[in-house]
């Protein structure tokens, strides 16, 4: 049988000045960046498919589910006892909602129907493919 949450896509780090945050996780720490944009940037973790978000728009920390379809993950997620905190909504690069376990626990899906974020050199999006 397949989990209905596939990988964790990005554990999301609230940083008070975007700069900043990269002067201490790509420039310090030494992880390289994949992509950005005024409010958030992405960081290669080594070894996994996952990404480090670092992000001005949050206040706490969050990692987000990868899903192969947003929409059946919560009808799955509800249909085995949880619930949803927030509907299915879109984003650039595809769908994401908030759910919950059957004891409060928060989860962030999404899934990448609209594809990956395109950059130029600098790390820059610059659309989505």
């Amino acid at each position: 049988m397949t989990g209905v949450l596939q990988a964790v896509d990005c554990v999301q780090v609230p940083v008070p000045d975007l700069e900043r945050g990269l002067a201490f996780y790509r420039d310090e720490l030494g992880h390289e960046l994949i992509w950005r944009t005024g409010t958030a940037a992405g960081l290669r973790l080594p070894g996994a498919g996952t990404e480090l978000v670092l992000t001005t728009e949050r206040d706490g920390l969050e990692v987000d589910f990868l899903v192969d379809d947003v929409g059946r993950a919560v009808a799955g997620v509800v249909a085995a006892g949880g619930s949803v905190r927030v509907e299915p909504f879109d984003i650039p690069v595809g769908r994401v909602a908030v759910v919950a376990d059957p004891f409060g626990n928060d989860l962030t899906i999404l899934d990448l129907s609209k594809g990956r974020y395109v950059t130029g050199p600098d790390g820059t999006v610059t659309g989505v493919a």
